[in-house]
């Protein structure tokens, strides 16, 4: 016996043996069982086992002692391909099995949460210091034993949850959009390496990692705004100078953070917005990137989720092959115009006394249109977009009072549109319309005249518009109350024209509000370096696209009444008769693809519909509903 465990603590101590005579004196061993290897298994294997063990027990402890977590799964990695070289080189096989599961129990099982857990070498030190070897060498220790994974699973995701919670409470991170995006998109890039490069994309540890990001982005609606947000800054100008595949990619990152989302229609409700305004103001950077956004968003939802954006893209098509029917149209009206002039000048002449020359009537022609959308009518160069009501965002404002300058042109198309569409009708979106208006700055003299191209929405090219009857005279604030513009923006874009940038009206008070008393007065002093000036917007609190926390924008709880009200019927109408715990939990799966509704807002829609009677509770059983055909 004493021969037997030296040679057993020899190989372990690191003293140099020959492994001659363990094999010999082993292999004699098994030869001597009659039926199989019992003198084997009782004189020799189960002692081995049972110093085995405690051997591992003292070691590992005292190891674990003084040395940190990577440093303990190195040495434990040795120790398990020692033991597997000892039964390659003198046990007997029926040994392996045997020898594995004393050692695991005694290196992994036993330590397995305090290796997780362990201060400042453990899982979470790892991850936070993108140590993704030590975390593979954990994974593969650990998945020996498999009950143990469950340590490392709840340690990630629960490191990820508090990471990601952290992000989103902070104030100072999330008051940029689009740096909040990043930032999770930062997170989100960071332990997909490590699901793929430590965990070897494990199925388990991929839904744990989901089910943190879950959990965190959906604890605050914004995520949705600020997410569309990141989107439409990608659209605009992210993108530029990427590869096809590089700009694919990139927006493949942000679909897998919209998988997370729970509140899909918030999402929908804002790129609906954000897409408008790229479209109308011509600000996309590529319409490939757009349609392929589309497509992944209808991929992820389905036809339902983005016919509306698809037919946001037939308007502005639609609009284009409008546009160039009207200045067709134009130019024959023109045409025939002039025709019919030249034929009344020459009747004239003829009945004209001493037979003089016949007058010629000036060219009627119109001028050449700067772009391919637009027709000049007069002074004034026209586009016009056709937007389909139920594919683009509502505004709520109507149209404001277009100067004298525009009607005209107004009204041509106009005409020109119900005539080629009978039965329909045009209400005109000004609040979402953009002008170029040629402005004249200086005091004229020695120093002439400075033209600078001004690039405004049409309620300020109404505004400056308004200005050219006056010449130096003070416009009161109630004067262009009359233009029909909405107090709210009418004060944002009087500000607008204010700023110390852009101060191209002057406002007779200080400071930055609005007030009724207030007057203005055009400014001629107004310089720039630039010749085309783009005046921008200032921003309005009232008007700010990002939620505040839990908040979900009113069309979208509107569209979520009718979205319940509606599965409900749809469910009842089916079934007939249903208990309420049954209806909420059907009605809950049926809505999840939009958004996750709560118990009492689908109890809430019950009762709307048990008012209007389509169902009627059981005289018995309050809990059980039936249709009402």
């Amino acid at each position: 016996m004493r021969a037997r465990g030296f040679w057993f603590d020899a190989p372990r101590a690191c003293v140099p043996v020959s492994l001659d005579r363990p094999r010999n004196t082993l292999g004699m061993l098994a030869d001597l069982g009659v039926e199989g290897l019992r003198v084997y298994e009782e004189d020799f294997e189960a002692p081995f086992l049972e110093a085995t063990k405690d051997f591992y027990k003292a070691e590992s402890l005292d190891f674990l002692a003084s040395n940190t977590c990577p440093d303990y799964l190195a040495k434990a990695q040795a120790r398990l391909g020692e033991e597997q070289a000892r039964v390659r080189h003198y046990l007997n096989p029926s040994t392996d099995s045997k020898l594995k599961r004393v050692v695991e129990v005694e290196l992994i099982s036993n330590h397995a949460r305090v290796l997780v857990e362990m201060e400042a070498s453990g899982c979470v030190f790892m991850l936070e210091h993108d140590r993704v070897a030590d975390l593979r060498r954990m994974y593969d220790l650990l998945a020996r034993v498999p009950t143990t994974l469950d340590f490392l699973r709840n340690c990630v995701c629960d490191h990820v949850k508090k990471v990601g919670m952290e992000l989103v409470s902070d104030q100072e991170k999330v008051r940029d959009p689009v740096a909040f995006a990043r930032r999770l998109l930062e997170l989100r890039d960071k332990y997909d390496v490590v699901l793929v490069e430590a965990f070897k994309s494990e199925k388990k540890f991929q839904k744990r990692l989901k089910d943190a990001f879950e959990e965190f982005i959906n604890a605050d609606s914004r995520c949705a705004s600020y997410l569309v947000h990141y989107i439409d800054e990608l659209l605009r100008s992210a993108l530029k100078g990427l590869s096809e595949a590089e700009a694919d990619a990139q927006l493949e990152k942000v679909v897998v953070i919209f998988r997370y989302l729970q509140d899909k229609d918030v999402f929908e409700n804002f790129y609906k917005q954000y897409l408008a305004k790229r479209l109308l103001g011509g600000k996309s950077l590529s319409e490939d990137s757009e349609r392929s956004m589309i497509a992944k968003l209808k991929t992820e939802c389905g036809y339902q989720f983005t016919s509306k954006l698809e037919g946001m893209f037939t308007d502005m098509a639609m609009s284009k092959e409008t546009m160039a029917q009207f200045a067709a149209y134009h130019t024959e009206a023109l045409r025939i115009e002039a025709e019919r002039s030249q034929a009344e000048g020459a009747t004239e002449g003829a009945d004209s006394a001493g037979g003089s020359q016949p007058a010629t009537a000036p060219s009627a022609a119109p001028s050449e249109a700067s772009g391919p959308l637009s027709t000049r009518l007069g002074d004034v160069e026209l586009e016009v977009t056709m937007l389909t009501m139920a594919h683009w965002p509502a505004s709520p404002h109507p149209p404001c009072k277009l100067p004298p300058q525009i009607i005209p042109a107004h009204g041509a198309f106009k005409d020109f549109y119900l005539r080629k569409h009978t039965g329909r009708k045009l209400s005109w979106q000004t609040g979402l319309g953009t002008a170029d208006l040629k402005a004249h700055f200086g005091r004229g003299g020695p120093s002439g005249w400075v033209r600078h191209d001004l690039n405004v929405s049409t309620y300020q090219m109404c505004i400056l518009m308004r200005f050219n009857a006056c010449g130096a005279e003070a416009v009161p604030y109630e004067a262009l109350k009359e233009l029909g513009i909405p107090a709210q923006e009418l004060s944002r874009h009087l500000i607008s024209l204010c700023t110390p940038k852009h101060r191209i009206l002057h406002k007779a008070s200080k400071g930055k509000n609005i007030s009724e008393t207030d007057s203005f007065t055009f400014n001629p002093d107004y310089t720039s370096k630039l010749k085309r000036i783009k005046v921008p917007l200032v921003s309005a609190k009232e008007a700010a696209v990002f939620v505040t926390e839990l908040a979900v924008p009113p069309a979208v709880e509107e569209d979520r009444r009718h979205l319940v009200e509606a599965a409900i019927v749809r469910i009842m109408k089916t079934r007939k008769v249903l208990q309420h715990n049954e209806l909420i939990a059907e009605a809950t799966r049926q809505l999840t693809h939009r958004f996750l509704p709560t118990p009492a807002f689908i109890k809430k829609r019950v009762e709307s519909l048990i008012e209007r009677e389509y169902l009627e509770r059981d005289k018995d059983d309050r809990r059980l509903y039936t249709y009402l055909a």
